[in-house]
């Protein structure tokens, strides 16, 4: 993808697969700014992937934290739902998701409408349960002694012992939106509005087949897209890790 972008001319043959100094050029990546307003799309997407990481942290440690911790009344029901949920397409839901959000709630062409069905990741759930499970109960009890409620305890005891989980959830989250194409393409029809995934798709479609090398320019648009995920995993590589969640209870 990369020697693909900063070709000037589209080599083909199994050679192209090989930088050549004669045949490398930063044009394309000027060509797909010019055309596709990289900083707006790019703006678009993290904006995008921004809601949807914070409200899967948000309700994923909440919901995670009740079915491990809390004790109530059809919790076995809500749990067995979260799995459930995880042999659903997506592609089953996206039409009445989509009259939902466009022709009750208005939200076509804004933010709110693109993050609304990725808001709540039971993916994210199961992790965070899992991980609220290992930890012992004699954590909670004595928190609860000394007069902390549910949230405290939360916020300040078990969210610590569990940020390796926080960390994957966020990771696993995060790639999923920022390369989310069909949602997007269906509740944006504004370019201004598009993330860059569905950006590239209509250049791909239109004004592509004006350029001297268009898939050069489409290979320079997906080198930005993947360049942020790769960052990131790169950065945080390191804290897949387990935690030592037993440390913080004395023999």
């Amino acid at each position: 993808m990369v020697v693909g972008a900063l070709q000037e001319q589209r080599d083909a043959s199994p050679l192209g697969l090989l930088p050549r100094p004669g045949n490398l050029t930063l044009a394309n990546f000027a060509e797909i700014n010019a055309s596709v307003d990289l900083l707006r799309s790019l703006l678009n997407s993290v904006v995008m992937t921004a809601g949807v990481v914070g409200c899967t942290l948000v309700f994923g440690l909440l919901v995670g934290y009740a079915l491990a911790v809390l004790s109530f009344r059809g919790q076995g029901l809500v749990f067995a739902l979260v799995l459930l949920v995880q042999a659903i397409p997506f592609q089953l839901l996206m039409v009445p998701l989509y009259v939902m959000v466009v022709r009750y709630f208005g939200l076509a062409d804004t933010y709110t409408g693109m993050v609304l069905p990725f808001a709540i990741n039971s993916v994210a759930v199961l992790i965070f349960r899992q991980y609220f499970v290992q930890i012992p109960r004699d954590v909670f009890d004595a928190a609860r002694l000394d007069g902390a409620g549910e949230l405290r305890i939360l916020r300040s005891i078990a969210v610590p012992l569990v940020r390796p989980a926080v960390l994957t959830a966020m990771l696993v989250t995060f790639i999923g939106p920022w390369n989310e194409f069909l949602w997007p393409f269906l509740i944006t029809k504004q370019p201004d509005m598009q993330p860059l995934a569905v950006s590239l798709a209509n250049f791909s479609q239109t004004n592509g087949i004006l350029l001297q090398n268009p898939v050069g320019a489409v290979l320079a648009g997906a080198c930005v897209l993947a360049v942020p995920v790769v960052l990131l995993f790169v950065l945080f590589q390191r804290q897949f890790t387990s935690a030592d969640l037993g440390s913080s209870v004395k023999g």
